[in-house]
């Protein structure tokens, strides 16, 4: 009898499941994430479990973790500061691609250096310029290095990662060792967030080791990659980019073993976002052009999935323009007043009280503001570091925020996770209804009440009572999360359209088709497929989409924990790709990992390619911790013709090795 431990740490909870052998639950639990020390959290979901089973922890074999740190991380701006060198490129492109808008102000140098397509140096490597910049450089948690050419040749990359780890001691992120194809800029800004992600996952990954083993837990930790395999705990820590789109990943397997599924769409909110795929023949579709998290479009192989920044706890905003006004929910995640209010209620129900009592409304009302424990300052502006100095425990922002510019500091000190901040949510909201009874109803009640005292352009207030408001919030969560159900069904039709998803599922006719329309003439609409909703809160919010969206609407028994039960029922799989190329009529050049290697002909070049691929991702997979490998290769070959001959392009060679993950227990 084997016994599976499966942990989650979203943005708000972590959850926690016991399986026996896989077939079976045993129990389930969550707990309040705790950012200032992850283990804290891990540890209460974790013995939660424990103390509902029964379970000796030494009786465990496998522990497996899956997480929407990273995710949310990249939704809302935040990360460790970093440090870009981008070697061959024009500095046009940091602009151009995106990356000045990633790097937020980070340090960065542009040097001359790369390779050419074929793989031979294009232009020296600028040493000098490097040292000097790494002399300069200050309160950098990681490095990222991007060359061009670096997947034909990834010499200067190698170099440039040496001479960082020799002037800095810090890691490196290298763009080569994240993917194999081309498209530099894209790599680079894959490997920036890679670099950004680094300490976050480091550290979430050591606290929970530590938190597991002070429970006798001695498991090898597993953690669920972006596209629903698991890798090492050590494999995770050097890739960290590879556990974007995680947390998500591992639900659409918790939904597609809790449901047996094989075609619907999974939908998973969260506190921060809501993660929607499609399950084709039971598996979920692997995005071919890299996974999307908010405004990034990364290179890292990952489900095909649609995240948005509508959660729970997504921040509710007043449209003030027009005469009806109006709400809308997110991107940004921001504390529930009933959440934050749990850390000191007589001040943040004394302060909303005195807010009712002010003659009119304020932007700061029902604001809150709290430091994050165990978050680096590095680098912080003066003004930043000064309006941080003034937040103590649990405060009111109107107390900190002392001037409009000041606002902006919040910000950056949001997005860099030293501070957080709160608002109304839908969370809030639903405590209100009485949806709810997880955190403090009565806060939730005095923060929608002075929400409702906003003005519309008509001059009339937004809401006469909380209650109304709370049911406004929720219908436009129902409106939100349909739109974005909608959105992926039209972007995955096979039936392509012209105009773009987001236009379609906004268009006039699909609203009245999906209400019915019937007069000269009759409009019906549904979408076509289940709808498996996933998540604590899919139960409170998602009855209401899918009698929107006329379609069936699974919530799975245990919905709640998806995350936690994808981690551990997942296999581990290695996936790795090398190019073959034809610089010059009868040489075929593989680009390796250590650099080129010529041949004369093309099937010794492709088997070479293979041979190494397949011995690495072996390795791999064992380091993971897998047992009962089987290996498959494939081959992309494109030829072109030209005077009426057949000429080699290229050839793309993946292997891929999967087994399931070793129990010891």
């Amino acid at each position: 009898m084997a016994i599976l431990l499966g942990v989650d740490t979203g943005g708000t909870y972590t959850d926690a499941v016991l399986l026996r052998d896989e077939e079976e639950v045993l129990a389930s639990a969550k707990s309040l994430t705790t950012r200032h020390d992850l283990a804290i959290g891990i540890g209460k979901a974790v013995q939660a479990v424990l103390n509902a089973s029964g379970v000796e922890p030494s009786t465990i074999g496998l522990a497996s973790l899956s997480t929407t740190l990273a995710t949310n991380a990249l939704v809302e701006g935040q990360g460790g500061r970093v440090g870009l060198v981008y070697i061959g490129f024009p500095e046009s492109d940091l602009a151009k691609h995106g990356l000045n808008e990633a790097l937020k102000g980070d340090p960065q140098i542009v040097l001359t250096g790369g390779h050419d397509h074929a793989g031979g140096e294009a232009h020296t490597l600028d040493e000098i310029g490097l040292s000097a910049w790494l002399e300069t450089v200050s309160g950098v948690s990681a490095f990222a290095v991007a060359s061009k050419f670096a997947t034909r040749n990834p010499a200067h990359e190698l170099r440039a990662m040496e001479m960082i780890r020799e002037a800095r001691g810090a890691p490196v992120s290298a763009s080569h060792q994240l993917s194999a194809k081309l498209n530099g800029p894209k790599r680079a800004l894959t490997a920036l967030l890679n670099a950004r992600l680094i300490g976050m996952i480091d550290k979430l990954i050591v606290r929970a080791e530590d938190g597991l083993r002070d429970l006798g837990i001695t498991a090898p930790l597993m953690v669920v990659r972006g596209d629903g395999a698991l890798i090492s705990s050590a494999q995770a820590r050097q890739k960290p980019i590879e556990t974007i789109l995680s947390g998500p990943a591992a639900s659409i397997v918790g939904a597609q073993w809790m449901t047996g599924a094989q075609e619907a769409l999974v939908s998973d909110i969260g506190g921060t976002t809501t993660d929607i795929a499609l399950l084709r023949d039971g598996r979920p579709k692997i995005d071919p052009e890299g996974a999307r998290v908010g405004p990034y479009r990364t290179m890292v192989e990952a489900v095909a999935m649609r995240t948005s920044g509508l959660g729970g706890d997504s921040e509710v905003h007043f449209i003030t323009e027009g005469l009806k006004g109006g709400l809308t929910l997110g991107p940004r995640r921001v504390l529930p007043v009933s959440l934050i209010a749990l850390d000191a209620p007589e001040l943040v129900k004394s302060t909303m009280e005195a807010q009712l009592r002010a003659p009119a409304p304020s932007e700061f009302d029902g604001k809150f503001i709290k430091r994050v424990d165990g978050v680096s300052h590095a680098g912080l502006a003066p003004r930043d570091e000064a309006v941080l100095e003034r937040v103590e425990g649990v405060m009111p922002l109107s107390k900190v925020v002392r001037t409009r510019i000041e606002t902006q500091s919040i910000r950056r000190l949001v997005e860099r996770g030293i501070v957080q901040v709160s608002g109304v949510t839908p969370s809030d909201a639903s405590h209100v209804l009485g949806l709810l009874d997880s955190w403090d109803a009565e806060a939730a009640h005095l923060a929608l009440e002075l929400f409702c005292r906003r003005r519309k352009g008509d001059g009339e207030r937004l809401a006469r009572e909380p209650e109304t408001l709370a049911r406004l919030i929720l219908d436009q969560m129902t409106e939100q999360t349909s739109l974005a159900l909608l959105e992926t069904v039209f972007a995955e039709e096979a039936e392509t359209f012209e105009a773009e998803p987001a236009g379609l599922a906004r268009h006039e006719l699909l609203r009245a088709a999906l209400l019915g329309h019937s007069g000269l003439i009759a409009l019906t609409a549904k979408v076509n497929v289940p709808v498996v909703g996933l998540g604590a809160s899919a139960s409170t919010y998602y009855p209401d989409v899918g009698g929107k969206l006329g379609c069936e609407m699974i919530l799975p028994e245990h919905a709640g924990v998806a995350n936690a039960l994808g981690a551990v029922v997942g296999r581990v799989t290695m996936r790795r790709s090398l190019s073959v190329t034809s610089p010059s009529e009868g040489l075929y050049r593989l680009h390796a990992a250590t650099g080129p290697e010529d041949f004369t002909e093309l099937e010794p070049a492709l088997k070479a390619a293979e041979d190494w691929l397949r011995a690495t991702v072996i390795q791999a997979a064992k380091d993971a911790g897998a047992d009962d490998i089987e290996t498959s290769a494939t081959r992309e070959l494109r030829r072109s013709e030209a005077e009426a001959r057949e000429i080699f392009v290229e050839g793309l060679v993946t292997v891929e090795a999967a087994g399931r993950p070793r129990i010891t227990a």
